[in-house]
């Protein structure tokens, strides 16, 4: 079915506006199917960030990493680090090969394709929630109390998923047309979380080469997570300014390419 011929970002943020209950129900769908015939159903979005945290608490007795902080225990700082992580890198996971995965709604159905990627990383961030509850017993068991930085932690989520939602957007685009983004994705996240502070603290990166590390923007989403819920610290303004303006920059570039790209998903999927 051919695409109405619509140009104007107001016109497609109202398409997207009318199609929400859209959004809402496919992304219901889209939890069903992920825990569907699964005997811990939901309780698998614990799981990773917890494996790692254990696997990167080993790590750290192994290799004597420090948390930057002597009052904060080692499990509790690489906890928030793996529940951020998680969230950016399941997103993508799911969000990337969503238009090739619904190739039959892409091809017989018209409705904003955005829909897609965007239903994925709402059922991301469902489990971000589910798996932040244990965060709760894990400050009971460690003794650590929360401070009114936390009020900052709404602001660095949002900041995370506009970064998310603009990489997705294009990288989904862009897997339409080569497919080898699928085989790319899993190697550059892997790469990407070693550049990014999840299992070390930010001290830890050499003083010289800080300006161009928190270039990552999820290098800065991580830190300042935990310099808000941890440390009793406000984000690092500068960095964290820089790191929403790519991320709204980003998202206003990829979703102009996604839309002009969506008029040919169609006739390519």
């Amino acid at each position: 079915m051919s695409m109405p011929e619509t140009n104007a970002a107001p016109s497609h943020l109202r398409e997207l506006f009318d199609a929400r209950e859209l959004l809402w129900t496919w992304a219901r769908r889209e939890f069903r199917v992920r825990y569907s015939q699964s005997i811990m159903g939901a309780a698998w979005a614990l799981v990773q960030p917890l494996a790692l945290m254990l696997v990167f608490t080993f790590i750290s007795v192994v290799m004597k990493v420090s948390t930057g902080n002597n009052l904060v225990p080692y499990p509790v700082f690489s906890y928030v680090g793996t529940l951020s992580w998680t969230l950016f890198a399941n997103s993508l996971t799911f969000a990337i090969p969503s238009l090739v995965n619904n190739m039959n709604l892409v091809t017989k159905i018209y409705f904003p394709r955005e829909i897609l990627p965007m239903a994925t990383i709402l059922v991301g961030l469902l489990d971000f929630v589910i798996a932040a509850g244990v965060f709760i017993p894990l400050l009971i068991i460690f003794h650590i109390s929360l401070t009114w930085t936390i009020v900052f932690v709404p602001l660095i989520l949002v900041m995370q998923l506009v970064f998310t939602l603009g990489l997705s957007l294009f990288a989904s685009a862009v897997n339409v047309f080569f497919r080898d983004v699928r085989f790319v994705v899993p190697l550059a996240l892997q790469v990407w979380m070693y550049l990014s502070p999840v299992l070390y603290p930010v001290e830890q990166v050499p003083a010289w080469l800080r300006q161009i590390y928190f270039l990552n923007p999820m290098a800065v989403f991580v830190d300042s997570y935990r310099r808000a819920v941890l440390f009793g610290q406000t984000p690092d303004w500068p960095y964290f300014a820089l790191a929403s303006v790519v991320s709204l920059l980003g998202l206003i570039l990829a979703y102009r390419y996604f839309k002009r790209a969506e008029r040919t998903f169609a006739d390519l999927i």
